[in-house]
């Protein structure tokens, strides 16, 4: 019997301890994958060995990211800790070559690694709209490029996301390219060529609908991978 793709899952970091909300984890295991919670990882070596569990990863949302950053985050968003980025980019170049989705945080972290820049406050900086609840915004249409792979898997050119974010991509990294965007011109979705890697702003893990088709992807590439491996 063939096995169920193994899906890392990586973490925040509150208080010195480790914070995941469950939704991650159960969109993951209605999708047909096995959710596996990334540790607190500190070497590359232990970073190397736990990737080897891994066929596929998700890097979540989280606070305010430093990699890249143009400008000063504002004083409403807190910065990652250098433990959480840290690990982050550790099991990230660990599992390469895997299937990854990068959500919110996880989006601009994907950017940041390819070499892209993010603004600290896009509502400040590039005159966009309000994109965080916390100051008061619900939701958004975003329009998703037609000849996308995010097009495909959420079969439509137009989504209502819901929306949690500060900051935003500024310019998009190496091997990247932006597929989705607000009516503000926000860049709300990045993807690689090849549609190994996946990035979308909004939190498809509180959302119904079309959006769990995002997980079902990448399931179902990180099957395909694994056969491959």
């Amino acid at each position: 019997m063939k096995r169920s793709p193994r899906i890392g899952i990586t973490t925040g970091l509150e208080d010195g301890r480790q914070s995941l909300d469950l939704r991650y984890v159960q969109a993951v295991e209605e999708a047909g994958g096995i959710p596996v919670i990334v540790p607190l990882l500190k070497t590359a070596e232990a970073a190397a060995e736990f990737a080897v569990l891994l066929d596929g990863l998700i890097i979540t949302g989280g606070p305010g990211i430093i990699r890249g950053l143009i400008g000063a985050l504002p004083a409403d968003l807190p910065a990652v800790d250098p433990r959480r980025d840290l690990s982050d980019e550790l099991i990230y170049r660990a599992a390469a070559e895997r299937p990854v989705l990068g959500i919110c945080y996880g989006m601009q972290f994907l950017n940041a690694m390819a070499g892209g820049t993010i603004y600290g406050d896009a509502q400040a900086q590039a005159d966009a709209m309000i994109h965080s609840a916390e100051r008061g915004a619900i939701q958004h249409e975003i329009r998703i490029s037609a000849n996308s792979h995010l097009n495909a898997v959420l079969k439509a050119e137009k989504l209502m996301t819901n929306t949690h974010h500060i900051q935003a991509v500024a310019n998009v990294g190496e091997g990247l390219r932006a597929t989705a965007r607000a009516e503000d011109g926000v860049i709300e979705a990045l993807e690689s060529d090849d549609g190994r890697i996946v990035g979308v702003q909004f939190h498809p893990e509180r959302m119904t609908g079309a959006a769990q088709g995002l997980f079902a992807h990448l399931v179902a590439r990180a099957s395909c991978d694994s056969d491959a491996r």
